[in-house]
């Protein structure tokens, strides 16, 4: 093997400070000392999870401050993001992940813990001050304030010239890094002051922060600090350098924020959390269970950070720069949200619509004029939906919307306003069941979700006499979308608003886990949809949302590009709209049904509804690969690849469940064609939208 000169310096640039190693050791060793000690008294199976993560954290450390990273800091920006991201957002949690109070107080002389220690330890002064840093809005403004005052020019550039000040900047981001994860993990037993919940909303507020900050890295077009262009060692640019480090600190910055929250939202939400149901046990003087009170406050809050949102994306794009990488209503609708909605759809549930911001604001509107009229009976079906849907895949491409922030703006202000006046004339979730086209797809979506809203134990709804989960009560106002959850299967028209759970006073109703798609493998009764095999509106929404995944993605790939632009070329300069549209009618109307209407003729007619909802799996794997490429993610091919294997490994599962072997036969040669030409269109030439040239 042959390694360059650049290579053999950064093999070589080792620091290995002896007293940054000999911090580290004595470390690692007291915390092994201790936990040798713990474990003696009481055994938990944590314990060995502890130990590492508390280990890793300080291999974090280790990596950060003596690798290569930390000598080539001063050449390279995107080193000392890397390095950054080591100190601010790798190590602290880790550390903390070990519970490293206890360990480190055991682990030091028992006389110097008592009488050196234990005085200021029992201090209440102390610990109030402590406590008081340690609490959520402080630990994220210490953090925030690190954060953009240390990126600041004349600070960075201060840290680079001076050693003193750059152990400050490291020690800086370290210290407000324990802080900040501190309200996250809790590694200190005992009940904190703040709910759980509150570290959704934190945690999302501090991802905007980084977002901001890496795309102002990204997109600046000025070189920040002088001194990287002052001496390269390398080919790469300093403009390069600096791209790279607002990507560094996007991705994988983003990732280490978003899959927390998601994490204590499956925690918050999970039915193992919950205490055992004992309805039945108990006597009839005693109380039912008290509802869980904090869920309406949680919701409230994450709608609240997605209508900020909201209102900077519909700002920026009406009043931004109309360069899409460079606006917010360029990057976030188009790129961010539709990806980790996906994400969120496939690991949890139908997170968007639980913190919708447009039903916030129908809400406040229903206080100025309270719905009275009733959705009109020709409408209370899924057809207006879809064709609001099929209308999007073709207006995406034939307005490029993903290029327009002010087009984007429009639309997004037209949601608001379509929600507010629609569910402010109409009783119900009316713009949710019927209208909403980004509902629908979250709801067909969400039939591959591996968890759903349901009940714990049937035996408590069947003795239930009240059905507060649907009529309501004094703590919440009951399921608007008249879904009973007795006889509710699935999370089809299911936002996820949590009332049904606030509401049961059994505390009966949670987020349950279930296998993805199971719901199909039966067409029982749904409560306000009835059986699915009859449903030939949803069944055609289905549809709609699977083959539109491959014309989605296809409309990006350079063949299908081109022969757009030959027929355009052809019939005339403002025929670009009609070709389009004709490309998104064949593709997401014409095609699947020709398609299910041959699969139909060897299928006995009752099953051909069931059989076409098998399909869905390989539809939102098509639509999770192609998203997934939005984010630019490094090596996402496999992956892509792989998401399409699972889909078509699912659906075809579905198909035998379904339908048995020779009955799937032809529906099973469907899906292999989709999953064949979804690998086409991945290995093809995609338009990188959202992104600078």
């Amino acid at each position: 093997m042959v390694v360059n000169e650049t290579d053999a310096v950064a093999l070589a640039s080792w620091t290995f400070d002896d007293r940054v190693i000999a911090v580290l050791a004595a470390s690692a060793f007291i915390y092994v000392r201790g936990w040798l000690r713990g474990r003696r008294l009481i055994h938990d199976e944590r314990d060995v999870q502890r130990l590492l993560a508390y280990l890793a954290g300080l291999a974090a450390i280790f990596i950060a401050t003596e690798s290569p990273l930390d000598t080539f800091d001063h050449f390279f920006l995107s080193a000392h993001m890397a390095q950054h991201l080591l100190l601010m957002m790798v190590a602290p949690p880790l550390i903390l992940l070990g519970h490293p109070l206890l360990p480190l107080l055991r682990g030091l002389p028992r006389r110097f813990v008592k009488e050196g220690l234990g005085p200021f330890l029992s201090w209440p002064a102390l610990r109030h001050v402590l406590g008081w840093l340690a609490s959520p809005p402080v630990a994220g403004i210490l953090f925030a304030v690190s954060t953009i005052a240390w990126h600041l020019p004349r600070l960075y550039e201060l840290a680079l010239q001076s050693p003193s000040w750059h152990a400050a900047q490291h020690a800086s981001f370290f210290w407000t890094g324990i802080l900040f994860w501190w309200p996250v993990i809790r590694p200190v037993p005992g009940k904190s002051k703040w709910p759980d919940w509150v570290a959704i909303p934190y945690l999302l507020l501090a991802d905007l922060l980084n977002t901001g900050l890496s795309a102002f890295f990204v997109f600046s077009g000025t070189l920040l600090y002088p001194s990287y262009g002052a001496f390269r060692i390398s080919g790469m640019t300093a403009s390069d350098d600096q791209a790279l480090a607002g990507a560094i600190m996007w991705v994988p910055g983003s990732i280490l924020y978003i899959v927390p929250a998601l994490v204590v939202a499956v925690r918050l939400f999970s039915p193992s959390r919950r205490k055992p149901v004992l309805v039945l046990q108990r006597k009839r003087w005693e109380s039912p269970a008290r509802p869980v009170s904090w869920l309406p406050v949680a919701r409230r809050s994450g709608q609240v950070v997605m209508l900020f949102v909201a209102i900077a994306v519909i700002g920026d794009g009406f009043f931004g720069p109309q360069v899409a990488p460079m606006n917010l209503a360029g990057v976030l609708p188009w790129v961010h949200w539709r990806a980790l909605s996906m994400a969120a759809l496939l690991l949890v549930g139908n997170l968007f619509c639980m913190c919708c911001p447009f039903v916030l604001v129908r809400d406040l509107g229903r206080r100025m004029l309270p719905a009275r009229l009733r959705w009109p009976k020709q409408l209370r079906t899924k057809w207006l939906a879809a064709l609001l849907l099929v209308a999007y895949l073709w207006a995406y491409e034939a307005f490029a919307l993903w290029d327009s922030p002010w087009l984007t703006a429009c639309v997004i202000t037209g949601y608001f306003a379509g929600a507010f006046v629609i569910d402010m004339l109409f009783r119900g979730a009316t713009f949710c069941k019927y209208v909403c086209p980004i509902g629908q797809f979250h709801f067909i979506t969400s039939l591959v979700s591996p968890r759903e809203i349901g009940i714990q134990n049937r035996a408590v709804c069947t003795s239930c006499r009240t059905y507060d989960c649907i009529r309501g009560n004094q703590n919440a106002r009951g399921c608007e979308l008249q879904l009973f959850q007795p006889k509710k299967a699935g999370n089809l028209d299911c936002t996820f608003c949590l009332d049904c759970v606030t509401a049961c006073p059994q505390g009966n109703v949670a987020l349950v886990s279930v296998q993805p798609a199971s719901t199909l493998l039966t067409d029982p009764y749904r409560s306000s949809i009835g059986r699915l095999s009859k449903r030939v509106d949803i069944a055609a929404l289905a549809l709609i949302v699977v083959f539109g995944a491959f014309v989605n993605a296809a409309g990006m790939v350079s063949p299908v590009m081109e022969w757009e632009h030959g027929f355009h070329r052809t019939l005339g300069a403002h025929a670009m709209p009609v070709v389009i549209a004709a490309f998104v009618v064949v593709g997401a109307v014409l095609l699947p049904a020709l398609a299910v209407s041959l699969c139909a003729l060897v299928t006995r007619r009752r099953l051909t509804g069931r059989l076409t909802f098998a399909l869905v799996p390989i539809g939102i794997a098509m639509w999770a690969a192609h998203l997934l490429y939005h984010l630019g993610s490094i090596g996402s091919m496999p992956l892509q690849i792989l998401l399409l294997d699972a889909g078509l490994l699912l659906t075809l599962y579905l198909l035998w469940r379904i339908g048995g072997l020779l009955t799937a036969v032809p529906w099973a040669l469907l899906s292999i064609g989709l999953y064949a030409a979804g690998v086409w269109i991945l290995l093809q030439p995609m338009q990188m939208r959202g992104m600078m040239p």
